[in-house]
């Protein structure tokens, strides 16, 4: 179950094992174990096929790389062109069959990845309510977290976190806007990363906003989410972010897999961003002291400028950029919805099935919002660059002279909550600067609380990825934190060693 990416190329390149064969351990597992867990929304019927073709590949010589006849799972925002429909969790887009493949998945095809399937998620991302439950759609149903059924996957890539957790796939792919890769990677206990802005095309994902969407991989391993991540980068020119990576993206990331990675680094703890919880912040101390022994020197505390300052202009320009970029895909989308406002009516029509437990707020403000060229949005969004760039993550590595920050990336998973909705820690933040910044951002498990899995951040500047790769690889080899889920049906009080 815990093999990774390489380990299953070895299996088929000894002829032990087939792609068929993966695939088909995979969805017998899918199977017997999801309909606690609940990742998996939709599976691809032609996975077999599709993986006997590879197989008569690997047969006649050809391979194509380290993803050849791997399955992976992907989120369902993301459009295939195939059986598979592409809802964002929503009724309203039940049906929606794409025309194309987005451009990561023709990546991802072209790279020998399997698609065996979709994941499920919080419905659009996780932006359509106020009082939204993490890893609920109405076309979904519930994702739970597989260490402890009773708690949160969290989201938005509620699916694609426990699959990977739960061993559903070999690695999952899911997106972010704010949070929606980090916190169900942390969560569950995997490795995620979320690249930067422009490094992988959003091109046929559902959006929400543009100056901050990205897709990104999960894995159990830094080694796995560093072979999927080289296989999706490239330049786009329906996607004019990613422009800017013609010359900064890589095909292959695993050169930075280096366990001494972490001699001579300089390692900022953003210690203004990791609250109050002692149970953490031990964890947190335990880590830097790995770092230490490891070779960096790490400057303790590194505070990080502004970090807090932006919340309300951040949703500013997240309402404007959802209407403008959600009506652009759904007009070309094959849906029953052309538009926001006829995502609105739809779900007020069916508010029973789609509105069971909360709203669609965040939907109603978006639509209320006027064009891209209003000045209020300009000014939100120059202000969110300024105070997260500049006088932000980039004003905290020059202070310190530093390679990277670290924080927690969240605590351990809450109880799901269906009357009152998700139980966010705002004790600490670890998600929204190099979010906002559109800086890349990797999180890898650190430790265990009450046997709730909780990871570790780095984050740095723009197209620093080799260098977040390295350092992340290094820390969890000496680490091994990870340790698989025994899908619990309530949280494991045995005290933990830490």
């Amino acid at each position: 179950m815990e093999l990774n990416i390489s380990e299953l190329q070895q299996k088929m390149s000894a002829g032990e094992w087939s792609a068929v064969e993966i695939v088909r351990f995979y969805l017998e597992r899918i199977e017997d174990l999801d309909r606690r867990v609940n990742a998996v929304i939709e599976l691809n019927p032609d996975a077999e096929s599709i993986a006997e073709r590879l197989d008569a590949e690997r047969a006649a010589g050809r391979v194509r790389g380290p993803l050849h006849g791997i399955p992976i799972l992907i989120k369902d925002n993301i459009d295939t062109r195939d059986k598979m429909q592409t809802t964002a969790g929503s009724l309203a887009l039940e049906g929606n069959l794409a025309s194309r493949d987005a451009f990561i998945v023709r990546r991802l095809r072209k790279a020998g990845a399997v698609i065996l399937g979709k994941t499920n998620l919080s419905e659009w991302a996780n932006f359509r309510g106020k009082r939204s439950v993490s890893g609920w759609s109405s076309r979904g149903g519930l994702t739970r977290n597989p260490y402890a059924l009773d708690r949160t996957a969290c989201g938005s890539s509620s699916g694609s976190g426990a699959a990977v957790a739960a061993n559903f796939c070999a690695a999952a792919v899911g997106t972010e806007t704010d949070g929606s890769i980090i916190c169900p990677s942390q969560t569950n206990g995997i490795v995620g990363v979320k690249p930067t802005l422009g490094l992988l095309s959003r091109s046929g994902i559902i959006p929400i906003a543009h100056s901050q969407d990205t897709a990104g991989p999960m894995a159990r391993t830094v080694a796995d989410a560093a072979i999927l991540l080289g296989a999706m980068t490239g330049v786009d020119k329906t996607d004019p972010a990613t422009i800017a990576s013609a010359k900064r993206a890589l095909k292959d990331y695993t050169k930075f897999l280096d366990k001494n990675g972490l001699k001579g680094a300089r390692i900022g703890v953003a210690r203004n961003m990791c609250g109050t919880d002692e149970r953490i912040l031990r964890l947190l101390e335990q880590s830097v002291e790995t770092m230490r022994r490891l070779g960096a020197t790490v400057i303790d505390p590194a505070a990080l400028p502004n970090f807090d300052k932006f919340g309300k202009t951040e949703l500013e320009v997240l309402h404007y950029e959802f209407k403008a970029d959600l009506n652009d895909y759904l007009a070309g989308a094959n849906g029953r919805v052309k538009s926001m406002a006829e995502v609105i009516k739809f779900n007020a029509e069916n508010k029973t099935r789609v509105m069971p437990y909360f709203g669609q707020e965040h939907m109603l403000a978006a639509q209320e919002k006027g064009s891209l060229r209003d000045k209020a949005y300009r000014a939100a969004l120059a202000k969110n660059r300024l105070l997260s760039r500049r006088n932000g993550i980039d004003a905290a590595l020059k202070k310190y002279r530093l390679d990277a920050l670290i924080v927690p990336s969240g605590g351990p998973a809450w109880l799901i909550d269906l009357a009152n909705g998700d139980a966010i820690n705002w004790d600490m933040e670890s998600a929204s600067p190099a979010a906002v910044a559109g800086y890349p951002h990797i999180t890898v498990p650190m430790g265990f609380i009450f046997g709730l899995p909780v990871g570790l951040s780095f984050f740095t500047k723009a197209w620093g990825e080799p260098t977040l790769i390295k350092f992340a690889y290094a820390f969890e080899q000496a680490t091994q934190a990870r340790i698989p889920p025994k899908f619990l049906d309530t949280v494991n009080f045995e005290p933990q060693k830490n």
